[in-house]
C-alpha cells in the first residue's frame, strides 16, 4: 500500500523558516515534490525531484525554498525560509511512479 506522510507545518511569522517532510512507503516514486494550494481549487507545484536528480522550482520558490531527497529514506523535504502571508496554504505531498499519490497535507500559515 502506498503512503506519503507529511509532517512539519504550522503557524510563523513573515520572515520565518518551517521544513516540511513527507515520508513515502510502498513504491519508489519515479518524482516526489510539494504541492499548495491556497483559498483557490488549484493546487500548484511548490517543487519537485526526480530520482535523476532533476528539481524544479515555482517561481515563487526560486531563492526561498529548498527541495531535498533522501532516495535511500525515500522522503523528501521542503526547507521554506523568508515566508511570506501568500504562502499560506496547505502543501501536499507528491508521489509519481507515474501514477500519482498524494499526502493528507499539512497547513503552512504565515501570519505576524
Amino acid at each position: 500500500q502506498v503512503q506519503l506522510v507529511e509532517s512539519g507545518g504550522g503557524l510563523v511569522q513573515p520572515g520565518g523558516s518551517l521544513r516540511l517532510s513527507c515520508a513515502a512507503s510502498g513504491s519508489i516514486f519515479r518524482v516526489m515534490g510539494w504541492y499548495r494550494q491556497g483559498p483557490g481549487p488549484q493546487r500548484e507545484l511548490v517543487a519537485d525531484f526526480t530520482i535523476g536528480g532533476t528539481i524544479t522550482y515555482a517561481d515563487s520558490a526560486k531563492g526561498r525554498f529548498t527541495i531535498s531527497r533522501d532516495i535511500a529514506k525515500n522522503t523528501v523535504y521542503l526547507q521554506m525560509d523568508s515566508l511570506k502571508p501568500e504562502d499560506t496554504a496547505v502543501y501536499y505531498c507528491n508521489g509519481r511512479t507515474p501514477s500519482s499519490y498524494w499526502g493528507q497535507g499539512t497547513q503552512v500559515t504565515v501570519s505576524p
